[in-house]
């Protein structure tokens, strides 16, 4: 008897503790953030969860709710976006507020549980291009599997995820024939793509059965704001154009300086949201400046147009392609053609309007109130007294010695007094006889004497 009332005694208190530990946790606020996913899925959208969920770990949150309102967008965003989600270790719910396609689809199947209100719907997860018509089967086999490996992690059906991607998989009663499957809220509900029909956030509360609850809304803070601007490809497309347009107008007014620290400040806002958003990699931006130093090379230590600045114009250009794709290290499996063409077209969109301004707005700039304030407007005219030229115009005709191999610059010995000299492009050796034929200032031009 008393082994039977020390063991009552024993789970009494145990039920009694239980008891107590469940009252706390009744009468304690819930903490729940709530997150907005009302755009199209995209660099923006993948930097914002990101930092969501770093908020929830730092604030420490006890849930999230996700408000669904999206067609979805780009697969490489989306998938980053699903796989956070599925690692997180708090509950995050998915409350569709009127549309989950595509990649919305994808994101709430990773949700530990979905949420729909009426006339909202989930699915239509076929990958597509820019222009809309699907993409090539290696993105949507790749959009199946992991459609229906999240679909496994969260005890929801395989085949209807893989369906929701590939319109030739057949689910008895549910897919047509040609279409890919979207469930409204009660198809949903039947299928087990969500868990309720709610309207409304204090609707949610009372389904989970949660009386004490404080909800924060989360937003970005204004540097982040400021960041997700600078995603955007159309100012994108402005910060190369006065990258390029900076780079220029120092070249051919060294010294001045507000072109090459515009192009520096335009530098630093181009690759910085790129670059804390994990698209731009170190290598890439090493590509860029490494493009930038061949460029310099070329016109101020081997003047011409030749393989170094080739090579750095192409490196430059491409470097500003690639930071805003999502490629492995040249490895474009995943990234949709649309992608990269919208990168490329950003790019060569900006440099079509540097020359467009170039041969346009180059007039204009040069005659400007500002342009006057930093350049030299004097003009030192030949009738004032003024002349470029060192050497006697009574040189043209005379005849004297190559006193060095003119290749096609060189010395030339005339009535025993050196001259600086060259040819157009002919090949001197040295003390064979030449004629003066121009006089260049402080250079002579000659010619070979036969």
């Amino acid at each position: 008897m008393k082994i039977i009332y020390k063991i009552t005694y024993i789970f009494l208190l145990i039920s009694t503790l239980l008891n107590i530990n469940i009252s706390f946790s009744q009468e304690k606020d819930v903490n729940i953030l709530l997150v907005e996913i009302k755009q199209n899925i995209d660099p923006r959208m993948n930097r914002y969860t990101k930092l969501m969920l770093e908020e929830v770990e730092k604030k420490d949150y006890d849930m999230i709710i996700i408000e669904m309102d999206t067609y979805g967008g780009a697969l490489n965003d989306a998938d980053d976006i699903r796989t956070r989600i599925l690692d997180f270790k708090k509950p995050i719910y998915s409350w569709i507020n009127k549309d989950a396609a595509s990649a919305g689809a994808l994101i709430s199947i990773a949700c530990d549980s979905i949420y729909m209100s009426s006339g909202a719907s989930i699915g239509a997860a076929t990958v597509v291009t820019a222009d809309g018509s699907a993409a090539p089967d290696k993105y949507q086999s790749y959009m199946r599997s992991i459609m229906r490996s999240t679909a496994e992690a969260k005890n929801r059906d395989p085949n209807i995820a893989e369906a929701m991607v590939d319109q030739d998989v057949k689910i008895d009663s549910l897919s047509q024939e040609g279409k890919v499957i979207t469930f409204s809220t009660s198809e949903a509900i039947k299928n087990g793509f969500c868990e309720a029909e709610i309207n409304s956030i204090d609707e949610l509360m009372k389904h989970l059965k949660i009386e004490n609850y404080q909800l924060n809304k989360f937003e970005l803070s204004s540097s982040e704001n400021i960041i997700s601007f600078f995603l955007n490809p159309a100012i994108s497309s402005i910060l190369i154009l006065i990258i390029l347009g900076g780079i220029y107008f120092e070249l051919q007014t060294p010294g001045v300086g507000f072109p090459i620290m515009a192009a520096i400040i335009a530098s630093i806002l181009y690759l910085t949201p790129y670059y804390l958003n994990g698209l731009a990699e170190n290598w890439e931006i090493l590509f860029f400046f490494f493009g930038i130093i061949l460029i310099g090379l070329e016109i101020f230590v081997v003047p011409g147009f030749g393989v170094s600045g080739v090579l750095g114009i192409i490196l430059t250009i491409s470097s500003l392609i690639l930071v805003m794709i999502n490629n492995d290290l040249l490895d474009f499996t995943f990234v949709f053609p649309s992608d990269l063409f919208n990168a490329a077209g950003s790019v060569l969109l900006a440099t079509l309007g540097f020359i467009i301004i170039l041969f346009f707005g180059g007039v204009k700039l040069t005659e400007s109130s500002y342009f006057k304030k930093i350049s030299l407007q004097t003009v030192q005219d030949t009738h004032e007294g003024f002349t470029s030229k060192t050497n006697d115009n009574n040189l043209i005709g005379k005849e004297g010695k190559s006193f060095t191999v003119l290749r096609p610059s060189g010395k030339v010995m005339i009535e025993n007094k050196l001259y600086d000299a060259s040819t157009s492009g002919e090949y001197i050796e040295k003390n064979q006889k030449i004629i003066v034929s121009e006089n260049e200032g402080t250079s002579l031009k000659v010619k070979k004497l036969s």
